[in-house]
């Protein structure tokens, strides 16, 4: 009887042994999927949780700013813009780490102030439209934000 217990327990060791993986070592399984499965396993929008935000500079999910020369993906860390194309949305909002996610898959975005000519004020819809419908493809709710 008293085998029995041993080799149980050291099977139950080299199970949990066997699941764990060293800090540092990336999971394959997630690397291997496309950006849109990565995306699509983030939670769904808690929009309790968004909604309560009033102040922008407390948003913690991406946030975008739609420009005349493209989407900008906002770095907190240094206030600094990325421009993406269209193109390029998915694959940069898929790159960031799930706790980027806190409040599921929504982002926030605003437009930036165009007084320039009609063919800037049309690439800007252009570019709008385009974001929304990436965005809504890839089911992540966009919180739209007045511009500042």
């Amino acid at each position: 009887m008293r085998y029995i217990h041993l080799a149980a327990l050291a099977l139950s060791i080299l199970i949990v042994l066997s699941c764990s993986r060293p800090p540092g070592v990336t999971d394959q399984r997630a690397s291997q999927l496309s950006p849109l499965q990565r995306i699509a396993g983030l939670p769904p929008a808690d929009p309790q949780m968004f909604r309560k935000v009033r102040d922008m500079k407390e948003w913690k999910n991406p946030y975008l700013i739609i420009r005349v020369d493209g989407i900008a993906l906002l770095d907190r860390t240094d206030n600094e813009q990325k421009i993406l194309t269209p193109d390029q949305l998915v694959e940069a909002l898929a790159g960031l780490p799930a706790s980027a996610w806190p409040y599921g898959r929504v982002v926030a975005i605003a437009e930036s102030a165009v007084s320039g000519s009609d063919q800037e004020k049309a690439q800007l819809r252009k570019n709008r439209a385009l974001a929304a419908g990436t965005l809504e493809g890839s089911q992540v709710l966009i919180n739209w934000v007045p511009s500042s």
